[in-house]
Parts: C-alpha cells; structure tokens; sequence
C-alpha cells in the first residue's frame, strides 16, 4: 500500500427507481494500487451537526489503512499525514463524503483520521485492514494550530467532542511510530 490518500468515485448505474453501485470490489481496485486486506467494518451515528471524532489511528503492528464512506448525510473527512521524515508530515488533506456523491476516501496507515459531520443523523461506515486494539488506539488534537484544519464549522460554533478527543496530544509532544515510505502525500482520485 502506497502512502497516496485516494479519492474514490464507485460508478453509480441508475434509472427510475434509484441506482445500484459496487461499494468494494478488490478484483477492481487491487490493479489500482489499493492492495488492502480488509478483516473489520465500523458503522458511527453521528446524530448533532458539528460532531467532530478525531484525529484517530491505531499504532503498529495494529495499524490500519481505512476506506471511509457516507452512507447518509454529510461529513467533511480529513488525513494528516504522520509518517516520520515525510515532506508532507503534518500536512492534511480533506474531502467531503455524503451519501448523495458517493465517494469514499481511502486512508492508509501512517496518517490520522477525522471527520466532522455538515448533517443531523450522519452514518459513516469504513473498512479497515487490522482490528481494533484498545492498547494501539491514538489520535492527535483536532485543533493542533501546527496541523491547521480548516474544518468548516459555522462561524463561532465549537464541535461536539467525545472526552477521549479532547486529551490527545499536539504534533509538537507526538513521537510518531510511522515511517516515511517515500510516497509524499497527494490525494488521488480514481473511479474503479
């Protein structure tokens, strides 16, 4: 697995009574790039606007690549990229999910995860390529000024955090477990 975040548009085929898409298909994605051995999926609600979880990921050998999806309402999902030595470190990408475009955003291990939803009752669902390990679980803050998300929240508004997202540490006191692999971040956009 390449450390490229990557966009995905799975093709929709529709008609009167709605459309039908392949929301995975590892036959179509593997000659793409996307190697991942997928073992969990996670299904969140996310039921407030302006709840916000993140930043997340799983430290090795429990590190995880995910495939994120919106299979209703909208979240505005985002990567940062931790790999140590990497021209990119710090640096974050952001796209927005909803259940209307489709679209999935593949993470891969090495870069945290977040997203804060734009719509009440919102449901992401992801694969991930190990299972959860309680003693791996990390995140950094959402709000580290040294990564400096531009999270669209409406003006004045603070997000709805869990307690767990409001202890991570900054980039500045992170000792990142991650390795540079030579691929600097670039969001990628394919349609399988």
């Amino acid at each position: 697995m390449s450390g490229n975040v990557t966009l995905i548009h799975p093709r929709r085929f529709g008609d009167d009574r709605g459309w039908f898409t392949e929301s995975y298909n590892k036959q179509k994605l593997e000659p793409l790039g996307i190697t991942c051995d997928f073992v969990q999926d996670n299904h969140s609600l996310s039921v407030p606007t302006g709840t916000l979880r993140g930043l997340h990921f799983q430290t090795p050998p429990f590190a995880q690549d995910k495939l994120v999806r919106c299979i209703r309402g909208k979240v505005f999902d985002v990567a940062v990229d931790i790999r140590k030595g990497s021209p990119t470190y710090g640096k974050w990408v952001g796209v927005e999910l909803s259940a209307e475009n489709g679209d999935q955003l593949l993470v891969p291990a090495g870069y945290a995860h977040g997203f804060v939803t734009l719509e009440d009752n919102t449901e992401v669902t992801y694969k991930v390529s190990n299972y959860y390990s309680p003693q791996n679980d990390a995140g950094l803050m959402w709000d580290d000024a040294d990564i400096g998300i531009d999270w669209p929240l409406a003006a004045g508004a603070e997000p709805i955090l869990s307690g767990k997202d409001t202890q991570h540490p900054g980039l500045a006191d992170f000792d990142s477990p991650f390795d540079y692999d030579g691929t600097p971040m670039t969001l990628v956009e394919i349609e399988p």
